[in-house]
């Protein structure tokens, strides 16, 4: 990173975001509260707090939202007649899965292999460090140029829209004229890049019942119709031969125009065994950021071990589907419920609920903002350009800004590069991007002051 003085302050600032990112690991802060404590998400959200009390901002207040969940909020005041910026994160994080499958403990960030390692030291605890890093350089360097808000969601992951609701009812809390959302990530490592698009979701619970209880597969089964059986063949219509989406009434053919992900690359970065196929057709690009894309998220039905002859009355299923631009979340959602009703079979019951949405989302990347972000980008990885991306992701509340305030500009930034593995074991976060991306933020608010 060439030098300069901005640069050379968050250079100085990353043994202390490393304390801070540590402290701020360590709350198991997941928004499950039938599994995890609300006292670690409460701990978490007052620690954010306390973090913006101490830079000097205004107003700071926890949030009750209409989920159960508390989002943080603070305003920072600047020049009078400054543009106002909302820099957006989120201290909540998903569940750590299978705890022995870390190399180290999930909550406890440790170093290895010059990376990071914690649940949600990227994915977006990480991110909150990132602002807090951008506003400490800028500080220190003349001062913060702009008004800024901040606000922490606590239920992100959870998909309950929380603070979505709560800015759809105090819609000017949140009103800005730029929006940077800190939860989404690079290409690559070392490749500078904005997302664009985010593909929006839909969650759904399907439980399918064919008996009062379970049989003895000796004396029943090859008549009693299996629940287990059902789910699975519904499960199994929502894929084609070649692994496609194929969701009764959604068109699985749309093409992604911009920076394309190279199927070796790709192939790498999700760990695909060997001599195994990548499914759908069409680019990688196409396929994870402008198709729909289905995933069984979970079933419940008895594990290997311990199991018993039997023939399965009930089973349950955890479905998402992602929506990308273009497509409806609300159609798309009727869409899914229609097919999975349709292609349940021999009459079996079929309840399915809603747990979660969002709608996709598409950046105007021609605005001003953009071209400020590109300019801070440059001095931060240089001999890099700025790229656009789509994301595979949602993040719910993007939708809602931008039909609160529709003349913002919205741009997606982060940490949860492919290396990054977010939501999945070992999740990690490169100290190098933290630190490249909180000098892009903080001179990205310095130009677009200017501007």
């Amino acid at each position: 990173m060439s030098s300069n003085p901005v640069a050379e302050t968050v250079a100085s600032l990353m043994p202390r975001a490393r304390a801070e990112l540590t402290e701020l690991v360590a709350f198991r802060s997941v928004a499950d509260f039938d599994q995890f404590p609300r006292s670690e998400s409460e701990a978490a959200a007052g620690w954010v707090a306390d973090a913006l009390t101490a830079e000097g901002f205004q107003d700071v207040a926890l949030l009750d939202t209409p989920d159960g969940t508390q989002s943080v909020y603070g305003y920072l005041p600047g020049p009078e007649g400054a543009k106002t910026v909302l820099l957006y994160a989120h201290y909540d994080v998903q569940p750590p899965l299978d705890e022995a499958g870390w190399t180290s403990p999930p909550f406890e960030l440790t170093e290895r292999d010059g990376r990071w390692y914690g649940r949600g030291a990227a994915d977006c605890k990480g991110g909150v460090i990132m602002h807090l890093l951008a506003l400490r350089a800028l500080k220190a360097n003349g001062g913060v140029p702009v008004h800024v808000k901040f606000i922490a969601e606590g239920s992100e992951e959870q998909g309950t829209g929380g603070l979505e609701r709560y800015a759809e009812a105090h819609p000017a809390l949140l009103e800005a004229d730029t929006v940077v959302i800190g939860d989404a990530g690079n290409f690559r490592v070392g490749l500078p890049t904005v997302t664009s698009t985010l593909r929006g979701m839909t969650l759904m619970r399907v439980r399918i019942d064919t008996l009062a209880g379970n049989l003895h597969s000796g004396q029943f089964g090859g008549a009693a119709p299996d629940a287990l059986a059902a789910l699975i063949r519904v499960l199994d219509s929502l894929r084609g031969k070649d692994g496609t989406t194929t969701v009764d009434g959604l068109t699985p053919d749309a093409s992604w125009d911009g920076l394309q992900y190279d199927e070796e690359q790709f192939r790498a970065d999700a760990k695909v065994l060997e001599g195994v196929e990548l499914i759908g057709d069409g680019t990688v690009a196409d396929r994870i950021w402008a198709r729909p894309a289905v995933t069984v998220l979970g079933i419940d039905c008895p594990p290997v071990v311990g199991a018993t002859p039997s023939v399965q009355a009930s089973a349950r299923a955890l479905v998402n589907l992602r929506v990308p631009p273009g497509i409806d979340t609300d159609e798309a959602t009727r869409l899914l419920q229609a097919h999975l009703e349709r292609h349940t079979p021999w009459g079996a019951r079929v309840s399915i609920e809603q747990v979660g949405q969002g709608q996709p989302f598409s950046a105007d990347t021609t605005s001003p903002a953009y071209a400020a972000m590109a300019d801070a980008m440059a001095v931060a990885y240089p001999g890099q350009e700025m790229q656009y991306a789509g994301q595979g992701g949602s993040i719910p509340l993007c939708n809602t800004l931008a039909s609160l305030y529709p003349h913002a500009e919205i741009l997606l930034i982060g940490l949860s590069e492919p290396e990054a593995q977010i939501h999945a074991v070992n999740e990690s976060v490169s100290p190098q991007e933290l630190e490249r991306l909180s000098v892009a933020e903080a001179l990205f608010l310095r130009n677009y002051a200017a501007g």
